[in-house]
């Protein structure tokens, strides 16, 4: 099993939720980090049953005195009731938990007990370069995605098949997020043709026959099953009118592929470069999530089209994804003008294909993709 940058408390030590789009390997890890942990696992049916018809089981069955065990709930989203078990038992026999699920959204809307506040936020992404190291693959993950499995796989599209399968059926359907499936399923594709982009909720809904409230509410189901995230706008102090909308990025760039139908993404193509802008995006988040940096990230653009990918902080710094294998001054525009209504930019980078480092006259970083995510680790970026 690859060693994941995720660091989970010792056992014992914290109670936490751990947080995670499906089949990102939060089970794996859990049970590698606590191997002689109590499990409660809700996606059993006979467990989930039960614990449905009696949350209060959970206080019964676990020692009232002595050594208190670790508890692991998985799939703790399908029962928020348990949740007001776990804060007595917190509280009261000084029992700590790991709470493992892949939606929020039941748990937040229902307004589940999330444990006043006692209980830290972890969240498990797919794979990234670091983990993979020498088995770290560019042309394999863009077209296979971040998903364990997946990208291990030599029949990736059948698993993504399923993937999107099981997530219509166990995370939207059965947990009643929708009304209209048929109507959501088609969403999915019309979404995944948005990735990197901003959002345009009119033409999407026009195309699915529904309101614009609609698709915005949509949006948020992806977001809190943790199929995608909004990477919102830098509009602070703007001298030239600039873009207001946020863009959207899908966890996943093989469930993109998959939706989107693209089929092989060959390096080089358009396709390849909205894919590698994911990937960039991916790290970057994963990151930032494992080592608590805290960072906040936009994205720049000018109303007449200028852009920058990504910008961290309040202008620390700023980072064009392109996936071409040289760098000319045309990749240079955005980050070029970007000077010109900041100039206290701190440090501006092109994450590309090319084989070295090199900085332009300029003061712009040319730098491969497999150094950035090296660099990104020794905390060269934030």
């Amino acid at each position: 099993m690859l060693n994941r940058k995720l660091h989970l408390p010792p056992k014992g030590e914290e109670t936490f939720f751990l947080w995670g789009p499906r089949q990102t390997g939060k089970s794996t890890l859990l049970k590698k980090c606590y191997p002689d942990a109590v499990w409660i696992d809700l996606l059993k049916a006979d467990e989930f049953r039960r614990y449905l018809d009696n949350p209060e089981l959970l206080r019964q069955e676990l020692p009232t005195r002595g050594d208190m065990p670790f508890v692991v709930i998985d799939e703790v989203q399908k029962l928020p009731a348990l949740l007001d078990e776990v804060h007595w038992l917190h509280e009261n026999r000084k029992i700590n938990f790991a709470l493992c699920g892949s939606s929020a959204r039941k748990v937040k809307r229902g307004h589940a007990n999330l444990l006043g506040g006692r209980a830290i936020r972890y969240e498990l992404f797919g794979f990234i370069a670091g983990e993979l190291a020498k088995d770290f693959n560019l042309i394999r993950i863009i077209n296979h995605g971040y998903l364990p499995r997946i990208y291990l796989s030599k029949q990736p599209r059948r698993l993504l098949n399923a993937y999107v399968a099981n997530y219509l059926k166990e995370e939207i359907a059965a947990e009643g997020l929708v009304r209209n499936l048929p109507v959501f399923s088609n969403f999915l594709n019309l979404a995944a043709l948005s990735d990197t982009e901003s959002v345009n909720f009119s033409t999407i809904a026009r195309d699915c026959g529904v309101s614009s409230q609609t698709i915005k509410e949509y949006f948020q189901i992806l977001e809190d099953t943790l199929l995608g995230r909004w990477l919102p706008s830098f509009r602070k102090r703007p001298k030239r009118r600039v873009t207001v909308s946020s863009k959207f990025y899908f966890s996943d760039i093989g469930v993109v592929n998959f939706l989107a139908r693209r089929g092989y993404l060959e390096q080089g193509s358009e396709l390849f470069g909205k894919a590698f802008e994911n990937w960039c995006f991916h790290e970057l988040n994963a990151y930032n999530m494992y080592t608590e940096a805290f960072a906040e990230f936009y994205y720049w653009r000018l109303a007449g089209g200028m852009e920058v990918d990504f910008i961290i902080n309040n202008m620390d710094i700023a980072i064009e994804a392109k996936s071409a294998q040289k760098i000319t001054s045309r990749h240079l525009k955005g980050l070029r003008s970007l000077k010109v209504d900041h100039p206290e930019i701190k440090r501006r980078i092109i994450v590309c294909c090319e084989k070295k480092w090199r900085m332009t006259d300029d003061e712009i970083e040319i730098i491969p993709a497999a150094q950035f995510t090296t660099m990104l680790w020794r905390k060269d970026f934030f």
